[in-house]
């Protein structure tokens, strides 16, 4: 297996989120044309107060950022149109319980989010 050796950043950007933390870093082939990497790190706090990071990396080219975003974009907005932007999961709210499975009909009024409340995603600045 050939080791890839990364190159310099010719940009870079960092989200932090919690205890994950984004990198979205623009680098140069060799050829010198640019490339995306997405690197998702991930804090880990042992007993005995010490911490490791967990990394995961995306390498994203250009004859790919269409189809990427076009993705991203029907992927993130299916979210919020099926449950909204508001987080809702265990970690995130003190006082989460789990519903029991129910069948109640919603109106698509009330399920849809207004466009006031949607984030649109662009990769424009990348």
């Amino acid at each position: 297996m050939s080791e890839k050796v990364e190159q310099e950043e010719i940009f870079s950007q960092v989200l932090r989120a919690g205890r994950r933390t984004y990198f979205f870093d623009v680098r140069a082939t060799k050829a010198d044309d640019y490339y995306l990497t997405i690197t998702e790190s991930k804090k880990f706090t042992h007993d005995d107060g010490s911490f490791h990071y967990q990394k995961h990396k995306i390498y994203l080219y250009k004859e790919d950022f269409s189809d990427f975003q076009e993705m991203l974009t029907k992927a993130t907005e299916y979210i919020i149109k099926e449950k909204g932007d508001e987080v809702i999961s265990e970690r995130h709210q003190k006082d989460y319980k789990k519903e029991e499975a129910t069948t109640t009909s919603t109106t698509e009024e009330e399920s849809t989010p207004s466009s006031a409340s949607f984030t649109d995603v662009s990769f424009d600045d990348i």
